[in-house]
């Protein structure tokens, strides 16, 4: 099963609480199709990347990890974030990115899922891409999205709402962080914001909580996971990571055989989505694991913790 991502290339400019600074390829769409990439799978990556140190650095990164780039317009330069750490290796965003993909330098094959989100999800002129390459593509394959809200780039709050939620009715698959539906919406606890979601058409909607783990809800399962405890480096592309790794989980299986999946299936794919994070954060930058990676943290996770309520 093949793999489309589409969305933004970042380099994340990683300054430290001791003021060191690092550059990582990054864009949490780029960590994605990086993450499935690492697992093993066949994925293409459309963006926008400029001839530029950071932009090659960026290409081959991803092509390094077997990810094939397809370049929808170069910008005047690689977009860039300013990522500051927290003394915990929480992060904080100042970007410094346009988007602006165009429909006439598509050329991409038809797989059999899409992934999209993140500023390329929402961001005028090329979100309309992005959502008319989805909507051109869904009677074929499966469909995820991220929100991965950046508040500084969302614009007016109940414009981005109407956007987002355009996001999620075409999607199959939405993950979410604690962070994004804080923004969201206020004071909305997670289930009120899933069944929320479900109501506008996917199968499964996943929230990130950090250190408190995360929460699954289908129409028939809420299901709970319990994050490990590790020493947290930095959290940058922890949710990419998770992300990546539930569509590895998931791939090959239909929209009907999504609506469909058990408890059992479902309790896998949280821990395994989990124990990728896990990996994720307990080493600087956005690097997830590979296959062998994964499987030996799945195996100590899920001594530890899984349930379902």
């Amino acid at each position: 099963m093949s793999f489309l991502v589409i969305g933004e290339c970042v380099a994340d400019i990683v300054r430290g609480a001791d003021g060191t600074e690092r550059i990582h390829p990054g864009g949490s769409p780029a960590n994605v199709a990086y993450g499935l990439a690492r697992l093993g799978r066949d994925v293409t990556l459309l963006t926008q990347l400029a001839d530029d140190p950071t932009g090659r650095l960026i290409a081959d990164h991803l092509k390094d990890a077997g990810v094939r780039v397809e370049v929808g317009g170069a910008p005047v330069r690689t977009p860039s974030a300013v990522v500051g750490l927290d003394a915990h290796g929480g992060a904080s965003y100042t970007f410094d990115i346009a988007w602006t993909l165009e429909t006439g330098e598509l050329l991409v094959e038809q797989p059999g899922h899409v992934h999209i989100g993140s500023i390329a999800a929402v961001t005028a002129p090329g979100a309309a891409t992005v959502l008319a390459e989805v909507e051109r593509l869904r009677d074929r394959a499966t469909v995820s999205y991220d929100p991965n809200v950046r508040p500084a780039l969302m614009g007016d709050h109940t414009e981005a709402v109407v956007r987002v939620e355009r996001c999620v009715a075409l999607s199959d698959v939405v993950k979410a962080s604690d962070e994004d539906l804080d923004w969201l919406y206020p004071g909305a606890e997670p289930h009120e914001v899933a069944a929320r979601w479900r109501a506008l058409g996917p199968a499964v909607v996943l929230i990130t909580r950090g250190a408190a783990g995360s929460i699954l809800f289908t129409g028939r399962e809420t299901i709970t996971a319990e994050a490990p405890p590790v020493t947290v480096v930095d959290t940058v592309g922890a949710g990419d990571s998770f992300m990546s790794a539930v569509l590895h989980t998931l791939a090959g299986r239909g929209r009907e055989t999504l609506a469909g999946l058990g408890a059992h299936d479902l309790v896998r794919m949280l821990c395994r989505a989990t124990a990728a994070a896990a990996v994720t954060v307990s080493r600087a930058g956005a690097q997830p694991p590979d296959r062998a990676e994964l499987d030996a943290a799945e195996e100590r996770f899920t001594l530890r913790s899984g349930r379902v309520r």
